[in-house]
This record gives structure tokens, C-alpha cells and sequence, in this order.
């Protein structure tokens, strides 16, 4: 299959490479385009040459499968088609559309003339990988469109409107709708090759503002290597082009080995590969989702309901009670009225979204939705009576969906009399915020309802993660040992805060004692009550339990493990909760000792990594990058790191274990607790990894 496109237009050559979905220069892409360049040249009446890339956008960039690999070294790399594009004896032209981005944005920028469209954005993205622009981004962009710019738009990651930049030297016209022929127009009239690399960049304070930004970046990432690399090569644009040039080079090949790179870059694939389903291809026919419905109108519901009007699906808020359901409307509201004070939102688009919401008290008002999502309090015997009325009212082929986080959703579906239609869609807290979306494939669940599902998770713009049935799922069962391991630390001598920072050094966004106060330890203490009735035997601290019977739920109540006098954004440590500790210490015959933050990390992280491993074995997660995309985004894991279960391969699995059964041989709370998984037995044997290990959510 060719990737590159070759036309006449009178004395223009026109130059179109595609390679779906991105336009990513892959080895045969350059290869092709170089050839093409070649062709080019040896037509002695070709003037000049516009570049393109084929279908709605110019290029995403390099392929990133290639990194690291051979392939990326493989003659012509992204470095060699950049130069022939820069170093052309004839004018090119870079006409670009949809988005431009990385390596792709890098070689529009050696082009001689730039049109973009309107609409175009154009962004180098490097950081959010733990990279650099490595193939001159960070030379060309600041001689371009000054320092400040170019270290706002590296730093941040972020695409930037081609209209913002549209009086800058980079984009010498703007078009709109489709910018070849305004390409085509420039290029047959343009008389003289503008090369970027001959620019002098003109900047007095380049040092001061190099370490300005610095001092944002240590206080912002203190402990990521590629934003403060990516200042140093922007610096280095003070020098001639090539002396620049190579020292971003340098810095490219020293963040490319770093274990932050090699983390991102795994999230970045597992994020991709999340919500395929080996079973259900992509030719599963779907069921159309015009309508929604959703059950419960508190923080949950409403958070739900935000989610798809802002996809622009109509959706009924049913309620039981008047009170409750104005209540339901009014969060929606409020939420969509902060948004227009911030700017985000017009108030025009506010009510087109409002105007999508019909607020109603009976179930038959539903009737005609598509799929209706509960999401009503954390009991089965709520929760299956709602079900039995959906069962009752619903039209045929209608998909059924609990937002349940911990309840068996194969005990939810057998409350109906279509099991086929029941999949759990289980959100996370604010919905209309966070990214992750579990969705929890019943044993009944049918495929295309699954399918289904899954797309209306992109159309949502969630990360979607399928799930197999077990208590908790993939995400909250994995965070009931971390929690377990949290509060026996605190019976053995640390402190809250102690165990949270620990964690946020680590790199976590919160420690588990602040998440407790944010999300409300009450819910906590609700899971932990129905475990106790249903096994007896179950061991967890009592210590979370007797912080909740003084009712510190947390920010809620104005106090948690924390104290707030000063609000919620400034946790205080308690004297009451010391007191408690302290009390509870000596009620269960424990005399504290010294607990390093090594220990802290490591029981906390390879507590996940052996539920995980569990997890992976009975085949409730497809794959272990699955799990570690719940953790990244649902659970603030540190995204450098990988998730936890490529943390842990990382740490190697031999080690993992050893640790884990140097934990077992602590008396305190529950020793079994700490027996390695299965699967970590046979990897650790093996030499293997989890990124080696498949399971199946099933």
C-alpha cells in the first residue's frame, strides 16, 4: 500500500502522505516521502512543492510504536526527511489542516512557507511522553515565534489555534476550509527558500526567561527530568542552529532511557489498547443511543447527566420526590453556570445543553430511552427494586446500567427478565470530571450491548476499562488492601500525614488519608459494614470504623483525618485524631514504632500489585496495562510510573516478591494478607512480567 501521493498543478508539485489514523511518519512513510522529494528535484519544471497530509489533518507526528526501537533509527529517520525538506533547492510549502502535531509539526516547520487553515491547531507534544521535541522543535519554534511562546507551548504540551499564531513569522497565511489551494497559489509565486535554521534567534532575556520558567517547572513537576531538559534546548536556540541542535539531541536520547519516559509512554499505549475486547470486534453492530435516562439525581446522577448533555444527548433525570429532583436539576445547573463565569462555556451553549434535560418523577416518563443508567444508593435491595420497575416499563433492547462501584452485577441482572441488556457502568466521582469509566461485563451481557457501551464511553470522552464481576471491580478492589495496609501502619506508629506524604512523594496526587476526607470515609465505612455481615471472618483496623463513629466523615463534616478551620483546601493534622491512634494503640496492645517511607511506599504500592496480580489471574481484567490505565486515571497513580503493575515489572518481579513476603513476616494485622498471588509466583520463576501476562475480562 502506498503511504504518499504525487500530483501535478501546473509547475507545482503536490505532495499528500497518509497513514490512518494520524498520518504518523512511520519508516515507510519517510522513506516514501523522501522519494517523492527526490522526484520533485529531477523534474526540471517543477517550481516549487506544497507538502500535505491526507484526510481531515496534517500529521500527529512520529510514530511512537518506533521509539527505541531500530526502526526509528532506520535511514531515513524523521531527522534526514526534515533536513531534505529545509535544505530543498526548490520552495516547499507545508499546507496544513485538522491538527499538526510533534514530528509533524517539527517538519512543518522546516518547510520554506506555511499555510494552515483556520482551524488548524498546532502543538508539540513531547512532554506528556517524558520527552523532548527531538527533531529540532525546540531550535525552530522560538526563532519563530519568539522564546515565550515556544516555552508556554513545549512546556504546556498543549495544541495551540493556528489563528493565535496567525501574526507570528510561522504562518505566512491563513485559509479557510481547506488551505492547498492557498498552498498552491503560494507556492507557484514564492521566489526564495525561507530557511528557519538561518534565523538568528533575537532574544535579550533569554536567560532570565529560561530561568523563570525553570523555577515553575521545580515547584510545578519537581521530580520530572523532561520539562527542565526541554528549557535547557529552548535555551539553546541562543546558539548556532547546529551547536543547538545537537544538544537537543542529546538531551532526546538521555529522557528517551529515563524510567519517566518509559512510564508515559506505556500509559500512552495502555489508554489505546483499554476497552478492547478480544470477543468483540469492532464490526459488533450497535444499538443507536439517541435517548438516556438517568436514575438519581444527587452528586453521582447529576455528574452522569452532565456527561451526556455535554455529548449532546437528550436525557430524562427521574427522581421520587419533587424536592429531590429540583435538587438533581439545580447541581446541573450550577455546575453549568461556573463554567460561564469561568469562560469556559457561553451561556448560549448552556442552554442548548439545559434544554436537553427533562426532569421527571415516574418511570413510565422513560420509557422510550435507549439506555437508562441508575445511579441510586449503594444497597443491592435498592437497587434490584429499580431494576424490577425498569424491567416493568423499559422498551425491548434498551441497555440496562447500574453505576454500581462494588455490587455483583450478575445478582442485579438475574432481577430481570432481559440479563442480556444489564452491563454495569461504574463512573467515577465528580462524573462530570474524571476520565475513567468502569464497564462491568455481566455473565449474561450481550456483545453488542457491550459494544455499544464502549463507544458511548468515547462519545462521552471517557477512558473506558471493561471489567469482569467480582466485589469491587478492578479499581475498588485493589483499593480495599491499599486501605487495609494504610490504617495497620497507622496501628504500628505512623501518622496520617506521615503515610500521605510518603505517598505524594511518590508521586501519588493525594495520600489515602486526604482521598478518605474528600470522598467522605463514610463510604468506606458502608462497604466495610456490609462485608462484616457477609463474612464474618473479614479483618480490617477498626480504627476507620471508630473515626466514623465520631462522625468525622471528612471535608463534609469539617473534619476526617484531618482538621479543616481553614477550609477544604488546607488539611490540618488533628489532635483528637492523634488522641484516637493513640487510644486504639493501646486497646490493642501495640507499641509504636519507627516506619520509613520506603516501607510505607512499598507495602501501600505492592499491596495493589498482588490484588492486581489476582485480578489478572482470574481473568476479571483483559490485561495488565488495563489495570494500571484504572489506577492512572481513576485513582491518581503517578502517571510517570506507569500504573502499578508496570511499576512493578519495572522494579522486577523477583523483587516484588521477596518484598512481599518479607511484609508476610510482620505479626501484626493479618500475615496471610501478604502471600504472593499465583501469578506473581510463576513470573518471578518464570523471569516474566505482567506485560507479558493476559487475562480476560470475562
Amino acid at each position: 500500500m502506498s503511504h504518499v501521493d504525487y500530483r501535478r498543478d501546473g509547475a507545482v508539485a503536490v505532495i499528500t502522505f497518509t497513514h490512518p489514523p494520524v498520518n504518523s511518519f512511520s519508516y515507510a512513510v519517510r522513506a516514501e516521502l523522501v522519494a517523492a522529494l527526490d522526484r520533485a528535484a529531477s523534474e526540471a519544471d517543477v517550481r516549487a512543492i506544497v507538502l500535505t497530509g491526507g484526510g481531515a489533518l496534517f500529521s500527529g507526528g512520529a510514530d511512537i510504536r518506533e521509539l527505541g526501537t531500530p526502526a526509528a533509527l532506520r535511514g531515513p529517520t524523521l531527522r534526514d526527511l526534515i533536513a531534505q525538506v529545509e535544505s530543498n533547492d526548490k520552495p516547499i510549502v507545508a499546507a496544513i489542516k485538522g491538527t499538526c502535531l510533534g514530528g509533524g509539526f517539527e517538519l512543518a516547520l522546516a518547510a520554506h512557507y506555511r499555510v494552515a487553515s483556520a482551524d488548524a491547531k498546532l502543538g508539540l507534544p513531547e512532554v506528556k511522553l517524558g520527552l523532548l521535541p527531538g527533531a529540532g522543535g525546540t531550535q525552530r519554534l522560538p526563532r519563530l515565534v519568539g522564546v515565550e511562546t515556544a516555552l508556554n507551548m513545549i512546556l504546556s504540551g498543549e495544541p495551540v489555534p493556528a489563528k493565535a499564531l496567525g501574526k507570528t513569522p510561522l504562518i505566512d497565511r491563513l485559509a479557510e476550509g481547506d488551505p492547498v489551494p492557498a498552498a498552491i497559489d503560494l507556492a507557484a509565486n514564492a521566489r526564495e527558500r525561507r530557511r528557519t535554521s538561518t534565523l538568528t534567534l533575537k532574544e535579550p532575556n533569554l536567560e532570565a526567561l529560561c530561568e523563570f520558567a525553570r523555577n515553575g517547572v521545580k515547584a510545578k513537576w519537581p521530580n520530572l527530568p523532561a520539562p527542565l531538559r526541554c528549557i535547557d534546548a529552548i535555551e539553546a536556540a541562543g546558539k548556532p542552529f547546529e551547536e543547538g541542535l545537537a544538544v537537543e539531541r542529546r538531551l532526546f536520547v538521555e529522557l528517551i532511557n529515563t524510567s519517566e519516559s518509559k512510564g508515559l509512554r506505556h500509559a500512552f499505549f495502555a489508554e489505546r489498547a483499554a476497552g478492547r475486547v478480544a470477543d468483540v470486534p469492532e464490526s459488533t453492530p450497535l444499538r443507536p443511543i439517541r435517548k438516556a435516562a438517568v436514575i438519581g439525581g444527587g452528586t453521582m446522577g447529576s455528574g452522569i447527566s452532565i456527561c451526556f448533555l455535554n455529548a449532546g444527548i437528550a436525557l430524562s433525570l427521574l427522581e421520587t420526590d419533587q424536592a429531590a429532583l429540583d435538587k438533581g436539576v439545580a447541581r446541573i445547573a450550577q455546575v453549568y453556570e461556573g463554567q460561564v463565569k469561568k469562560g469556559k462555556l457561553t451561556k448560549e451553549e448552556q442552554g442548548r445543553r439545559m434544554a436537553l434535560l427533562t426532569p421527571v418523577l415516574a418511570y413510565d416518563a422513560i420509557a422510550d430511552a435507549d439506555i437508562v443508567i441508575e445511579a441510586v444508593f449503594e444497597s443491592m435491595d435498592v437497587k434490584r427494586s429499580v431494576f424490577s420497575n425498569l424491567d416493568r416499563v423499559m422498551k425491548s433492547g434498551a441497555i440496562l446500567a447500574t453505576n454500581t462501584s462494588t455490587l455483583d452485577v450478575n445478582a442485579i441482572a438475574q432481577g430481570t427478565k432481559r440479563p442480556a441488556d444489564v452491563v454495569g457502568t461504574h463512573f467515577f466521582s465528580p462524573a462530570n470530571v474524571m476520565r475513567l469509566l468502569e464497564i462491568v461485563r455481566g455473565s449474561a451481557t450481550a456483545r453488542d450491548v457491550l459494544a455499544t457501551t464502549l463507544q458511548l464511553g468515547k462519545t462521552l470522552r471517557k477512558i473506558s476499562v471493561v471489567s469482569g464481576v467480582c466485589d469491587g471491580f478492578i479499581g475498588n478492589r485493589m483499593l480495599e488492601p491499599y486501605s487495609k495496609q494504610a490504617s495497620y501502619l497507622l496501628e504500628e506508629g505512623a501518622s496520617p500525614q506521615q503515610v500521605d506524604a510518603a505517598m505524594e512523594a511518590f508521586g501519588f496526587a493525594m495520600g489515602p488519608f486526604r482521598v478518605g476526607d474528600l470522598a467522605g470515609n463514610d463510604i468506606g465505612w458502608s462497604v466495610r459494614k456490609r462485608r462484616y455481615a457477609e463474612r464474618p471472618s473479614y479483618l480490617f483496623s477498626k480504627l476507620p470504623d471508630k473515626l466514623c463513629e465520631m462522625g468525622r466523615f471528612g471535608q463534609k463534616t469539617g473534619a476526617g483525618w484531618y482538621d479543616y478551620p481553614d477550609g477544604p483546601r488546607k488539611p490540618q493534622p488533628s489532635k483528637v485524631v492523634e488522641e484516637l491512634i493513640t487510644a486504639h494503640r493501646r486497646e490493642i496492645g501495640i507499641t509504636p514504632r519507627r516506619i520509613d517511607n520506603a516501607e510505607i511506599v512499598d507495602r501501600l504500592v505492592y499491596a495493589l500489585v498482588n490484588e492486581g496480580a489476582k485480578i489478572l489471574d482470574e481473568k476479571i481484567a483483559a490485561r495488565a496495562s488495563d489495570i494500571d490505565v484504572v489506577y492512572l486515571t481513576g485513582y491518581g497513580f503517578p502517571p510517570p510510573r506507569g500504573g502499578p503493575m508496570f511499576y512493578a515489572d519495572s522494579q522486577g518481579l523477583y523483587t516484588v516478591r521477596r518484598r512481599i513476603r518479607e511484609f508476610g513476616r510482620n505479626p501484626h494485622g493479618d500475615p496471610a494478607f501478604w502471600t504472593p498471588a499465583p501469578l506473581i509466583e510463576r513470573l518471578a520463576e518464570s523471569g516474566g512480567t505482567f506485560g507479558g501476562a493476559e487475562g480476560g475480562a470475562s
